[in-house]
């Protein structure tokens, strides 16, 4: 029995690693709470160190992490993937160091309005983003999904929201369909003041959670140099989102004019004047590229960067905001949170006004064209077989009323939101990777029930 029992010992020393899994994110009313039930806060930068993905070398992502982990950052924002990659490793050296992942669902090929023409969502977009979740939502640490991120970029782009929100509805109804866990699914959205708070309020209302954004994050740079919460337009942004019903953080932000950034919105964003309304900040972004936004510097010029090394603190950026960062808000107890969220109330759908937001109120939205892909009658996506192009008419909307103007579409920030140009060159593929993490970690548990279990009869 000595030998049983150091094989018992053994055993639950292999499986550790999921014992030792961070807690998972969710969305529960206006807040992020972690699966203990805290109530969490972001933290985070932008990485996209590598243009298609910055998730595949393992030792970069590992000498990354422990920088970041010393800021005290506990999430990252990446912007585009490949689905077909393996992600374990740098998932792992993420979580190792604390640190969640937010991803954005499109890539070069599949925006949902590119510049110049009309916006679409269609069987392939829908194909693509769902290889995606099918890469990541294995992971304990993926925190959400991006559906798209400054899709409207001026207030002409309108138009476009009644697709993003479709495109919600329809990832949603397949992450569920799926069995994955409720990983969020939210928008990034560039900071248009003539569009506050038209954009954010229609992406949650109508009463339908289905098509509901579970969280809201705002690209903004609106505090520069020597202002204040009230003249960088911060208490704006604050009074604008009082009582909304899904998170809200700043998946962008860190002006860098004038240069040496010192981050303090940081303090009004976790302190008093914003913290039960706002859930946090990512900064841009990690790598120092031409923009000169970065925290880091892998070596080169910032016009022609380095893209891999041993990341070199930017000073005194990178001081600053651990500096920053050292605030700590104490945040709700899930428990004690539940009968607050209870009671929060959609907005209604907003009206559209004169040379402004253009989508007239709650309006039917578009569906996936050419029945590639159908809905079922309980919403949930499923393949058919069709002769399509898997084209989605932009009309969809408009037809229906409700919808006028016309989108010119726009996917960059002024800062080049992904940190890289746009391109076509990307070939669709329709092999989708499955939960390798938790599947692994199955059959290696299933291995040492059966060895286990066989040594034990054996010395019986």
């Amino acid at each position: 029995m000595v030998g049983a029992s150091i094989l018992l010992a053994w055993s639950t020393f292999f499986l550790l690693p999921q014992i030792y899994a961070l807690p998972t994110i969710s969305t529960v009313g206006a807040k992020f709470f972690t699966s203990d039930g805290d109530q969490w806060f972001i933290k985070g930068i932008a990485y996209q160190r590598s243009p298609d993905d910055p998730l595949l070398d393992s030792n970069q992502c590992t000498a990354d992490a422990k920088l970041m982990a010393t800021l005290g950052t506990n999430a990252i924002r990446v912007y585009h993937v490949d689905p077909n990659g393996d992600h374990d490793a740098c998932m792992k050296a993420f979580s190792d160091a604390g640190i969640y992942v937010f991803l954005d669902l499109d890539t070069f090929d599949t925006y949902i309005l590119n510049i110049g023409s009309q916006p679409s969502w269609n069987a392939f977009q829908f194909t693509r983003y769902s290889e995606v979740m099918d890469a990541f939502a294995g992971y304990d640490n993926t925190a959400g999904f991006f559906i798209g991120n400054e899709v409207i970029f001026t207030n002409a782009d309108s138009p476009a929201a009644p697709y993003i929100k479709g495109a919600t509805r329809d990832m949603k109804s397949y992450r569920d369909s799926k069995g994955y866990r409720p990983i969020p699914v939210g928008y990034a959205a560039a900071d248009i003041a003539e569009l506050r708070p038209q954009l954010q309020n229609y992406l949650v209302c109508g009463g339908d959670s289905k098509a509901a954004i579970d969280f809201f994050g705002l690209n903004s740079y609106e505090w520069c140099g020597n202002v204040d919460y009230q003249s960088s337009g911060y208490s704006n942004l604050q009074a604008i989102s009082e009582g909304y019903s899904a998170p809200i953080f700043f998946s962008e932000t860190g002006c860098n004019v004038p240069p040496q950034r010192t981050f303090a919105d940081q303090a009004a964003i976790f302190g008093p004047d914003m913290v039960n309304t706002w859930s946090g900040a990512m900064i841009y972004e990690w790598m120092q590229e031409q923009n000169e936004y970065g925290l880091i510097s892998y070596g080169g010029t910032a016009a022609n960067p380095v893209r891999a090394g041993t990341p070199t603190p930017i000073v005194p950026d990178f001081n600053n905001l651990a500096s920053a960062w050292k605030v700590s808000p104490k945040g709700v107890k899930l428990s004690d949170y539940q009968h607050v969220a209870s009671s929060l109330t959609t907005p209604a759908c907003p009206a559209a006004t004169s040379g402004g937001w253009a989508v007239n109120g709650n309006i039917p939205l578009p569906v996936v064209q050419n029945q590639i892909i159908q809905l079922s009658s309980s919403g949930t996506p499923s393949a058919a077989s069709s002769t399509g192009s898997g084209t989605s008419s932009s009309t969809a909307a408009s037809e229906t009323s409700g919808v006028s103007g016309t989108p010119t579409g726009s996917n960059t920030s002024p800062q080049s939101s992904s940190g890289v140009t746009q391109s076509n060159t990307p070939t669709p593929t329709n092999l989708a990777n499955s939960t390798r993490t938790s599947l692994r970690n199955l059959i290696i548990m299933n291995t040492l029930v059966i060895l286990l279990s066989a040594i034990m009869n054996f010395l019986a």
